[in-house]
């Protein structure tokens, strides 16, 4: 299926196919947040498997939102020396690379705020999903953030980066702001979808002034949320509607935030047939249909003929892929030669599960 592997367009990114890796949590990074050997090596293993883009694992761009010991920071200028690092590699071998700008919101673990607590929206008392300590944020605190994006974004070009992402999924602080269940405020941050969505347009607004008109800027954009009572995806398709309009240069389909279970998460599992593949595959095609920009679609992918029959039904322009490619970074590749074997990713998420360990990422049933 030829149609995969045509050259694509994002703005003024040239890409050499239309898959990309998915942003992925590395584990990779020095204890003080900057790019290592190790990780060097990492991106470049990816770019030399044949992606056309790579998207980075969650880059913290201000203190406040780090999730992780052991995470990419991009919140100072001292960051840019090894993230030009990273690129050159990754430019080196043909492919293109957008950094993704991160807030953990109420998920963080390391706040470094006056009161020592994670930052949140609002102040939920009582949450079945959320047990973690957490203060709803000032309105001076939010704008801090918004500058934060901005100047991260700045910091991604000035590093070679060929695009940004915005994560705003996956219940971190975006997805806390759109999701009504987690955003009460009474201000203009929050209420109706509009205002729900006013950091997401603050953050956009501050990037441009920063980067100019010609950057691609992308976001992945969670669109409902993983219980009842959460965010509805009548509201997340008006909300990636909203953000196509607004300038926006391509949409990555995902969810918001998360339930209890890994079946309601963006990681889910036993993904052993056909019928269990593309689980966003509708969320994606409907909102395909409202947008005049590309979307890429994520989730559960791994077989090749149905990857190429969702393409050619242009139900979306990209696939994005990210456990497939922790087994197998060579896998486009070997689709592109004729080998058109399924992933062999089983979807067990041992490699989650030893990045909460504090472990690099690696494939678990490769060291079987």
């Amino acid at each position: 299926m030829g149609i995969l592997f045509e050259s694509m367009k994002i703005k003024n990114m040239d890409l050499r196919n239309r898959f990309v890796r998915s942003a992925t949590y590395d584990g990779y990074a020095d204890k003080n947040g900057y790019v290592t050997e190790n990780q060097i090596n990492f991106y470049s293993t990816l770019a030399e498997g044949g992606v056309g883009l790579i998207i980075t694992g969650i880059t913290y761009v201000h203190p406040t939102g780090q999730i992780s010991r052991i995470q990419n920071s991009i919140a100072g200028d001292e960051f840019i020396n090894g993230f030009k690092k990273l690129t050159a590699a990754v430019h080196h071998r043909g492919a293109k690379i957008a950094l993704q700008l991160f807030h953990a919101g109420r998920e963080a673990r390391f706040p470094d705020s006056n009161e020592g607590l994670p930052l949140a929206p609002s102040l939920l008392e009582t949450d079945p999903y959320f047990k973690a300590a957490h203060r709803e944020m000032t309105e001076n605190e939010i704008w801090d953030l918004v500058h934060a994006f901005g100047d991260g974004a700045r910091r991604a070009r000035e590093a070679g980066f060929d695009a940004v992402q915005i994560h705003a999924a996956h219940a971190y602080l975006l997805s806390q702001f759109l999701s009504p269940f987690t955003n009460r405020r009474l201000d203009e941050w929050g209420g109706d979808l509009k205002n729900r969505l006013h950091i997401h347009r603050s953050i956009y607004q501050d990037i441009r002034e920063k980067v100019g008109n010609d950057y691609p800027l992308l976001i992945k954009i969670g669109v409902q949320d993983g219980f009842p009572g959460g965010l509805e995806f009548k509201e997340g398709k008006l909300a990636a509607q909203f953000l196509a309009e607004l300038g926006f240069d391509a949409l990555e389909i995902s969810a918001g935030l998360r339930g209890p279970t890994y079946k309601d998460t963006e990681f889910r599992t036993k993904i052993d047939d056909l019928t269990r593949e593309a689980y966003y595959r509708n969320w994606c095609y409907e909102i395909k249909k409202e947008v005049n920009i590309p979307v890429m679609l994520v989730g559960g992918l791994r077989t090749f003929e149905l990857i190429g029959e969702i393409v050619q039904n242009k139900e979306t322009d990209f696939i994005s892929l990210s456990r497939p490619l922790i087994r197998e970074p060579n896998i486009i590749n070997d689709w592109k030669r004729g080998d058109r074997h399924r992933a062999k990713c089983i979807s067990c998420n041992q490699c989650l599960e030893r990045l909460r360990k504090g472990e690099a990422l690696r494939c678990f049933q490769e060291e079987r």
